[in-house]
């Protein structure tokens, strides 16, 4: 017969491999396809120990010493944060738009502007004349009542407008509706007339402008009374005007009598180079190369090379009491703009000659986001009502006339009038004159929005002017030259000093000027200036950037993951709510496993032993036995 003998491996060595087993089962699971991390700390290890960033590797190699890993850990947020603080910098500079100004100058031909000539004198139409002969006589006598000075009518004038026409009476009636008075500088009592013991230094001169039921009253004070009498008499001249329906389309100039001499680059010029139209405060106004059909161009700078003009400054049958300068008054514009001789025209002296040289200079900005500018005003709300191209004071003009016809229900005559509206006339619109002096206070004041809603054009073309003077004709040749513009001209005024003026408009140079702009900060820049910043602090490149990408990505993922077997957990230690009438066969249950268990057995062979077989020796505890055949 034979035996066998049933052998047991030491508790120790079973122990070991058991473990062996346990953690290369483990990393069997793990490794696979995507490696992943078993916890927060295992994840941080792996990403200092092989980052390329600089620093992090002394938070693994300092673990055993405390102090170190605090200090470089402190030294590696602290350089985290400082760097995205530079950052914020950068991504902040970026979102501002900021631009460079470049500046280039160009040599080529230019094209010569639109040049706006005005007389400074307005002039009588023939079919409002005996209207403002009227206005005259109510001015001269408020003169004399109020400064008792007597102009070239005599008192006794007065007395005829009683027996006037109907349209007399009413502009009577109109003038005392608004009256020109003297007022104390502390308050607005009205100055009593035929008062000569008082101080009349002591006292302003205006008028009062009541709203149609008189319940309010706007009070149009100056402190000197020549813009006093000005100011009223304008505001009765518009009337007048606003009377006359075709007033702005009457042509009674003259040309031939104001200009006595023209000339452009050595040519004579012909009453093709320029158009005509009369404004209500400067008179009749002629402007040179207008027409964009052909415009005059400037082969070479020098005041022989552009515009040369001799003008008649002589005041003759115009309106004393509304112009009060003498001479001319001229306008450098381009050509798709209109003239706002306000703005930026200045006056030319009589019996000087002015010679205005000129530089061009274009400015072309960003649009979008880098600034507010519109290309051609489409995008302002505002309508343009003139019939230029859209520049920021024909926006600006153009809302108060808007606002003027919606609160007044009228326009103003000196701007363009939109569709469906009329002028403003005290016969018809009693209270007009109340209505825009309140406009006109909230529009300075930017109550209305129109400086904000008018913004700059893109591009705009602007003129440098200087200029300089000198006496002209001199003392030597005035003699000989009043004679050829008698002989040529009809020139026959007595005051020859203050009768001509010459004006030469050049190009100073060749030369223009182009300011544009161009982005400062683009999507390269900002990355240039991002890895700048990386490099700097942690000296590394695009790939640590994606590295820390990484370790973000896996900083959520496990997170996740640990909360959702956290959450797993909680559902199995969960007890299940016992059934009703049920008893607790807790003990009878763990004695029947026990006993319902088989019996495991290492069975080792006497020869040898075949270590494939441990493999399959569970780790827990088992019973040993023998079993012997014989």
């Amino acid at each position: 017969g034979g035996s066998v003998k049933t052998g047991k491996m030491p508790e120790g060595e079973k122990t070991r491999q058991c473990k062996q087993d346990t953690e290369q089962q483990r990393k069997d699971e793990q490794e696979g396809l995507i490696e992943f991390y078993g916890s927060y700390q295992e994840l941080f290890q792996f990403f200092c120990s092989n980052t390329t960033i600089h620093g992090a590797i002394r938070l693994v190699c300092s673990k055993k010493n405390k102090m170190k890993t605090a200090f470089w850990s402190v030294l590696f947020f602290l350089t985290f944060g400082l760097m995205y603080w530079q950052f914020g910098i950068l991504y902040r500079e970026y979102f501002s738009y900021p631009v460079n100004l470049n500046l280039n100058l160009n040599s080529d031909r230019l094209t010569f502007p639109a040049v706006t000539l005005c007389t400074l004198n307005p002039y009588r139409y023939s079919a409002i004349r005996k209207k403002l002969d009227e206005l005259d006589q109510i001015t001269h006598q408020t003169l004399l009542d109020l400064y008792d000075y007597n102009m070239s009518l005599a008192r006794s004038d007065w007395s005829k407008l009683s027996t006037r026409k109907r349209t007399s009476r009413s502009l009577l009636h109109h003038v005392q509706r608004h009256p020109l008075r003297r007022q104390k500088r502390d308050n607005l009592v009205s100055f009593p007339e035929n008062s000569p013991s008082v101080d009349k230094n002591d006292w302003k001169i205006g008028f009062i402008l009541c709203s149609e039921n008189n319940k309010d009253c706007f009070h149009q004070v100056y402190s000197s009374g020549v813009d006093a009498v000005r100011e009223w008499y304008s505001f009765h001249y518009i009337n007048i005007l606003a009377q006359m329906p075709d007033a702005k389309a009457l042509d009674e100039s003259d040309f031939e009598n104001f200009i006595y001499a023209c000339r452009f680059n050595e040519a004579t010029c012909d009453k093709a180079n320029y158009t005509h139209f009369h404004h209500p405060l400067y008179g009749n106004c002629y402007t040179f190369n207008d027409n964009s059909s052909s415009l005059w161009t400037s082969s070479l700078p020098g005041i022989n090379n552009g515009l040369s003009l001799v003008v008649r400054t002589e005041q003759n049958d115009f309106i004393p009491l509304l112009s009060t300068v003498t001479g001319a008054r001229v306008m450098v514009h381009d050509q798709n703009e209109p003239a706002f001789m306000d703005d930026g025209g200045f006056n030319v002296r009589p019996g000087i000659e002015t010679s205005i040289s000129m530089r061009k200079e274009m400015t072309v900005r960003l649009g979008g986001s880098y600034s507010d500018c519109t290309e051609d005003g489409s995008d302002v709300p505002v309508q343009n009502l003139y019939s230029s191209r859209y520049t920021e004071q024909v926006c600006i003009r153009s809302c108060f006339q808007l606002n003027m016809v919606k609160r007044c229900s009228c326009a103003y005559y000196f701007y363009p009038l939109p569709a469906g509206a009329e002028y403003c006339d005290y016969t018809k619109h009693v209270a007009w004159g109340y209505c825009y002096y309140k406009l006109l206070a909230e529009f300075k004041a930017d109550v209305l929005g129109c400086f904000h809603k008018c913004r700059k054009p893109c591009k705009m073309t602007e003129y440098q002017l200087s200029a300089g003077y000198s006496r002209w004709p001199s003392a030597v040749s005035e003699d000989w030259v009043f004679y050829m513009l008698s002989q040529q001209n009809k020139y026959n005024i007595t005051s020859k000093r203050n009768g001509v003026a010459k004006v030469n408009i050049f190009f100073e140079e060749w030369n223009y000027k182009t300011n544009g702009e161009s982005p400062a900060f683009t999507v390269v820049t900002l990355l240039s200036q991002l890895g700048n910043q990386w490099s700097l602090w942690f000296g590394s490149s695009v790939l640590s950037v994606m590295e820390l990408a990484e370790l973000i990505l896996d900083f959520i993922a496990i997170t996740f993951i640990l909360a959702f077997r956290w959450f797993r957990s909680w559902q199995r230690r969960s007890p299940p709510e016992p059934a009703p009438n049920s008893h607790d066969n807790t003990a009878f249950q763990d004695e029947a496993s026990g006993l319902s268990a088989p019996h495991r057995f290492t069975v080792e062979a006497v020869v040898t032993t075949l270590p494939s077989y441990n493999s399959l020796e569970p780790c827990g505890p088992s019973r040993d036995g023998e079993v012997g055949h014989e």
